[in-house]
């Protein structure tokens, strides 16, 4: 599972390497460049492929001063797939990321990375 060594204002470091786009960290691999249908707004559809990977647990970053904002239609659609979800501002969602790989959790994460 991908590991994230390191996050600040727009930069994050998975497994050595330096991302400058939001991504999707997923169990088996990286989908760096993510972007959302309306930018701020987390809707299910940007989560496509979270979906198909079918993590128990997936961890959302939204930014820096938290401005990324996940509606209740999403967090309803996640819950209703018996995902576990956690929301938080990224510099401590990528923490949170971390601890449940540590606890052998098949995890997921959604990074926005800047505001």
């Amino acid at each position: 599972m991908p590991h994230v060594q390191s996050y600040r204002f727009g930069y994050i470091v998975v497994d050595g390497e330096t991302y400058t786009r939001d991504l999707i960290l997923l169990p088996d691999r990286v989908l760096a460049g993510w972007w959302r249908e309306e930018g701020h707004r987390l809707s299910i559809a940007d989560l496509r492929e979270v979906l198909d990977a079918s993590p128990e647990v997936l961890v959302i970053g939204t930014g820096a001063y938290g401005l990324m904002k996940v509606p209740q239609e999403t967090r309803e659609a996640l819950q209703g797939k018996g995902i576990e979800l956690h929301i938080a501002r990224t510099g401590e969602a990528w923490q949170l990321y971390n601890r449940l790989l540590q606890a052998n959790r098949r995890a997921a994460a959604a990074f926005h990375l800047t505001c």
